[in-house]
């Protein structure tokens, strides 16, 4: 129990250095943009009524210090850290002056909960199906689906949206291809609402689990034919073991293992799939929010979904990465 709690505290230490170094390069990324955001509430502003130079001066003062920049680069990269810490990155200026964090956090759950059903269905959807194809190798049905992976496996997940648009927006109109829920539905914890937001998200999240489910079953099939050879395998199935718990107990349960890894490595990639998803298909997430902030020079709306992104993929990796130790004996947390 020690050597595992100084795991954990050491990969705690990893986990903030990850989310401070990416935070830092989200920060002087975001400020190589050449649009102002002080110049363009001007102009919006300027281009609405006249106003005389001596109020054009003190609104573009005012503005500098409220964004910030009325200090040189490294302060304002210390005043970001501490603002970071209390989740203010100031105001926004797609919806100025509603705080940049305030907005990010209400597209937040959207894209959660697009990511978490995603991975739900793929991950182990893949993972069983190719687990059973790796060892069933003779079975045509399991044969069939295999077929089918290769085949879908290397369509891009944006292709595969876009397809379902056209199909179920004008081939076939039974299922919503935009928005998060009806524009007639009040929103709120209520049966309507949640009704709603479901029927809404069938498309986003098929999109996503068509492109992503062939990886795992093709990667899960491998493993698996590599575990089928092995003594303790042919041991089991000669001393009579039940088939079920050989294929459950002894080839999948460690053939997850790798594949546990494999999903912390590509929840960076997830990520970017849910958010060019979501412009595809209009959802209130992260994406959208991101594309209607580069769209209009919001730099403090996109640097906090940088943040954001940053810190959420960094911490479900480290508690994969804590997960890990108790599914595997074998991994020691020294």
């Amino acid at each position: 129990m020690k050597s595992y709690l100084f795991f954990v505290l050491r990969r705690l230490v990893q986990l903030i250095a990850v989310i401070f170094a990416g935070v830092t390069a989200a920060f002087f990324i975001s400020h190589l943009s050449p649009i102002s955001p002080v110049e363009s509430i001007i102009g919006r502003v300027s281009g609405q009524s006249s106003y005389s130079p001596e109020a054009v001066e003190s609104l573009r003062q005012t503005l500098t210090e409220l964004f910030g920049l009325n200090v040189p680069l490294h302060e304002q990269y210390f005043n970001f850290l501490g603002r970071l810490i209390v989740g203010d990155l100031g105001p926004s200026l797609i919806a100025f002056p509603t705080p940049a964090m305030r907005i990010v956090a209400l597209a937040l759950p959207w894209t959660l909960g697009l990511m978490a059903v995603q991975i739900l269905i793929a991950w182990l959807i893949g993972n069983i199906f190719g687990g059973l194809a790796g060892y069933y190798q003779n079975s045509k049905p399991l044969k069939a689906v295999g077929v089918v992976a290769i085949a879908i496996q290397p369509i891009p997940y944006y292709i595969v949206a876009f397809l379902m648009v056209i199909i179920f927006g004008f081939f076939w109109p039974v299922l919503p291809i935009s928005g998060g829920f009806a524009m007639n539905v009040r929103p709120g914890f209520t049966p309507e609402f949640i009704g709603s937001v479901l029927h809404h998200a069938i498309l986003p999240i098929s999109a996503l689990v068509i492109s992503g489910i062939g990886t795992w079953f093709l990667g899960m099939r491998a493993l698996v034919s590599n575990i089928v050879t092995e003594d303790y395998v042919t041991y089991a199935e000669l001393a009579g073991v039940d088939q079920r718990r050989i294929v459950f107990s002894y080839v999948i349960r460690n053939a997850m293992v790798p594949q546990l890894t494999a999903l912390a490595m590509a929840l960076g990639l997830i990520f970017s799939g849910t958010i060019i998803t979501e412009q595809v298909f209009a959802y209130p997430g992260l994406g959208s929010l991101l594309v209607r902030a580069v769209n209009g020079g919001d730099s403090a709306v996109v640097l906090a979904v940088s943040c954001v992104a940053v810190i959420a993929v960094a911490t479900a990796i480290f508690i994969i990465d804590m997960i890990h130790p108790l599914l595997d004996p074998r991994v020691k947390a020294e």
